[in-house]
């Protein structure tokens, strides 16, 4: 296993822990709720079908996966932005989670740019 593969496996399981503790801290209200749980589903997912890449049988079956984390990353980026626009969440709680959310994005397009040239 590369050290950088390693790096993004615990980068994104990293990422969805951070994801799960600010679902924790979310209010009580529907919207709140509701928001929170696509969240919470999408920014763990991430880290989920990385290591299904990560273990792919073909280069096919990898680029595939990687385009599925590039989904999540999307949605997860949605959803943290419909939390400060919605007013439950302060745009300076959620730039960390938006930051990365951010980085992560490059990293995947990257990611799929260089089979692609190949």
């Amino acid at each position: 296993m590369q050290k950088d593969e390693n790096d993004l496996r615990d980068r994104t399981k990293s990422f969805a822990l951070r994801i799960v503790r600010m679902f924790s801290a979310l209010s009580k209200t529907t919207e709140a709720q509701v928001l929170g749980k696509q969240l919470l589903r999408s920014g763990t997912s991430i880290g989920a079908n990385y290591r299904e890449a990560f273990r792919a049988r073909s280069k096919a079956e990898f680029i595939a996966k990687c385009g599925d984390c590039l989904r999540e990353i999307e949605e997860t980026a949605y959803w943290l932005e419909l939390l400060v626009d919605a007013k439950i969440i302060s745009a300076d709680k959620l730039q960390p989670l938006r930051a990365e959310c951010d980085e992560l994005t490059a990293i995947f397009v990257t990611i799929l740019k260089r089979p692609k040239q190949s």
